[in-house]
């Protein structure tokens, strides 16, 4: 595991931007064992694509970007939050990479030349999103291969915010989480967008390996 500086629930323009905690870095047992179970299933799905490049869209701080560029991969990120992708560049100064492999952009903005790489990873943003539609459409335009998408799955996820004492008064909702999800139903949203090829759950999130649907 990579350290790293995050927003820690800062908000920009209403909107909570980057990780409200350090889950990374956390020592609670609960958190520890969920994202152990994250990592393994996004690393395995990273691993079974074996892409030239990588572009994470809602890349936040930057975690999963050091740890692809740590293992070689050719690898880049965006957000659409200027103060958050400030930190990234902050933590990639940090561990002597380059700030440029970090870029502003909305997921509704991508661009099929500027944007496109062999695997995209979308992960803990769709349930940000006010037309997660749109958001599906636009990564359409950029996955060469491979699509990796994950959100949390619902209500696991509120129950497991509430066995750990977080959020109590929003009954487990994470803050900024405006979209829910259940396994069943991201995989029929999903689906009109992208072949769905292999689905994980690592509690309390779904995790899906997608690629393009070819008539498009």
């Amino acid at each position: 595991m990579v350290n790293i500086k995050i927003s820690g629930g800062k908000s920009e323009n209403g909107i909570i931007v980057g990780n409200s905690f350090d889950k990374y870095g956390s020592q609670n047992p609960i958190v520890k064992w969920m994202m152990s179970g994250f990592e393994r299933a996004l690393s395995d799905f990273v691993n079974n694509c074996s892409p030239k490049t990588i572009h994470e869209i809602g890349c936040g701080e930057g975690y999963w970007v050091f740890q692809w560029k740590k293992q070689g991969f050719d690898v880049r990120g965006c957000d659409f939050s200027k103060d958050v992708i400030e930190i990234a560049r902050e933590n990639a100064s940090k561990y002597g990479i380059k700030s440029l492999i970090f870029s502003q952009k909305s997921i509704y903005d991508l661009d099929m030349k500027k944007d496109k790489a062999d695997l995209v990873v979308c992960c803990e943003v769709l349930e940000h999103l006010e037309d997660p539609h749109l958001a599906l459409q636009s990564l359409q335009r950029i996955v060469g291969q491979h699509l990796i998408i994950s959100v949390p799955n619902e209500p696991l996820w509120r129950i497991f915010n509430v066995a750990r004492g977080k959020y109590l008064t929003h009954l487990g909702n994470t803050p900024g989480h405006i979209q829910h999800w259940s396994k069943k139903d991201l995989i029929e949203l999903i689906s009109h967008y992208f072949n769905i090829i292999e689905v994980k759950s690592p509690l309390p999130w779904t995790m899906l390996l997608c690629n393009r649907i070819r008539s498009l």
